[in-house]
């Protein structure tokens, strides 16, 4: 794991990009199938539920949250999804982003340790903010990997958050942000 916990001091995050890879499944197998999900919490409420949620199906409702790029196979070439936020843009009303990735089932269950070069990437214009393989939730079916937090001075910040869960996409977007614990 490489970046760090936390953004840098100062201005706080701008547009971020969150890429994900793996390779695609062995010949004769089922398609592996990643998503990159995103839950956006309420300054009210930064542990319920969330006020929207952004997948490879949605966007943010103003446009601030969004897929630019789509894999439903994993090509074996470097980050085939992509999903990109633009804090600057975020209305007032979010304190919160937290963001994930799972596994689709169907094509049998599935862990992270079943795919192969599996990694997620975040990243602010060249700057590297959090790198993963997720070996530490290699049992897990659905795992998050950040949380973005808007500070009292209005800036964004990154904390790592990977942790594994054991749930299909749709119950995992509804579970991600719960409080750790």
């Amino acid at each position: 794991m490489r970046g760090g916990g936390v953004s840098g001091v100062g201005e706080g995050l701008g547009k971020v990009e969150v890429r994900l890879r793996w390779d695609p499944s062995p010949l004769g197998e089922a398609p592996r199938h990643l998503d990159i999900i995103a839950a956006t919490y309420s300054t009210d409420d930064l542990y319920g539920r969330p006020v929207y949620v952004v997948h490879s199906e949605s966007r943010s409702p103003d446009g601030t949250i969004n897929m630019s790029r789509h894999s439903e196979t994993g090509l074996g070439f470097g980050f085939v999804e992509v999903m990109v936020l633009e804090f600057e843009r975020l209305a007032s009303s979010y304190g919160r982003v937290v963001v994930g990735v799972a596994i689709h089932q169907d094509g049998g269950p599935r862990a992270f340790g079943d795919i192969s070069n599996a990694g997620v990437l975040v990243v602010e214009g060249y700057r590297e903010l959090l790198a993963d393989d997720f070996t530490r939730v290699a049992g897990a079916t659905a795992a998050t990997v950040a949380e973005f937090v808007r500070e009292d001075s209005g800036a964004w910040e990154l904390r790592e958050m990977v942790r594994g869960f054991d749930s299909d996409p749709v119950v995992f977007a509804a579970e991600m942000g719960s409080a750790v614990q």
